[in-house]
């Protein structure tokens, strides 16, 4: 066997083992909450999606409530969580939108989070990045609409979406326990296989 015939084989080897390393570890989620208020359901969303994934997730909930409202004027002198936040945001391997709606829209926190993190011109931290959007609403139809118009603002930012499914859930008594986890058996099942479909999305090779 020649010399260098052993050596691409040792290199294939270590690649698929780094590989199969990598696929095994938990993914980084950067995790987008649009509502900031006590008592949250979008939050109290997030942080469930977060029990249910920590085997398979590291769930990084960014204070993005935090960032003054966007005004041109300001990238004079950045507020300094910017930074913070783009650094999170480029050392996750995804990104998770919780969208509540606002007016048949994304919530003003919601729009103010996507409009700084592509600022200043140059340094959109969203462009090319893989990501899942759901939400939850008391209403029937469970913020389907604010999802729809984040969809459209994010092929604009360059954000690489996850198609399906779109997750949209009506909360009611007994959507969650007191401890914050899902409380129905259905609910589980459903929202295990959507965090299943990101980790999928996210893994998925360039094409």
């Amino acid at each position: 066997m020649s010399t260098g015939y052993r050596r691409d084989v040792t290199a294939a080897r270590i690649y698929w083992l780094i590989k199969d390393l990598l696929m095994n570890q938990p993914l980084k989620i950067a995790v987008i909450a649009g509502s900031a208020r006590t008592g949250s359901i979008n939050r109290a969303f997030a942080l469930a999606l977060s029990r249910l994934a920590r085997d398979a997730m590291d769930f990084d909930i960014l204070p993005v409530e935090g960032l003054p409202l966007y005004n041109g004027d300001l990238e004079a002198d950045m507020p300094p969580l910017l930074a913070e936040l783009k650094s999170r945001i480029r050392a996750a391997d995804g990104i998770l939108f919780v969208s509540p709606e606002h007016n048949r829209s994304v919530t003003a926190l919601m729009k103010n989070t996507l409009d700084w993190l592509s600022r200043p011109n140059g340094d959109n931290v969203w462009a090319g990045k893989r990501a899942g959007i759901c939400g939850a609403s008391p209403g029937a139809r469970g913020a389907d609409l604010s999802q729809m118009h984040l969809r459209q603002i994010a092929v604009c930012l360059g954000l690489e979406v996850m198609p399906q499914p779109e997750v949209y859930v009506q909360v009611k008594d007994g959507t969650f326990t007191q401890a914050g986890d899902f409380g129905q058996e259905r609910d589980i099942a459903f929202q295990r296989r959507f965090l299943e479909r990101i980790a999928a999305w996210i893994r998925q090779p360039e094409a």
